[in-house]
C-alpha cells in the first residue's frame, strides 16, 4: 500500500467491482471559528475476495489508477 487510507460507508455496490465510498469530515472555516460537516464520495475498487453490502463501514487504500476515476481499493472492512 501507498499514499493515503481512509474510512468510510459503503453506499453503492451496483457496478461489477466498484464500491463508491462515502466519506464524512469536518472542515475548518476560520472566519467563523467553526467547524462545518463536509462529504465526499470515493471510487474504489472493489477484490472479488470481499463481500461487502450497501452501508458497511470499510476501509480503502491509495493504489494506482486503475481507470478515470478509480485510484483506491477496498482493503477491508473496518474494525474487523
Amino acid at each position: 500500500m501507498r499514499g493515503r487510507v481512509l474510512h468510510g460507508r459503503a453506499v453503492s455496490l451496483k457496478a461489477k467491482g466498484l464500491a463508491v465510498v462515502r466519506r464524512e469530515y469536518y472542515h475548518y472555516v476560520r472566519k467563523y471559528s467553526r467547524y462545518e460537516k463536509r462529504r465526499s464520495r470515493i471510487h474504489a475498487h472493489l477484490p472479488s475476495c470481499i463481500s461487502l453490502k450497501d452501508g458497511e463501514e470499510v476501509v480503502v487504500a491509495e493504489c494506482r489508477p486503475i481507470s478515470k476515476t478509480v485510484s483506491f481499493v477496498v482493503v477491508g472492512r473496518a474494525g474487523a
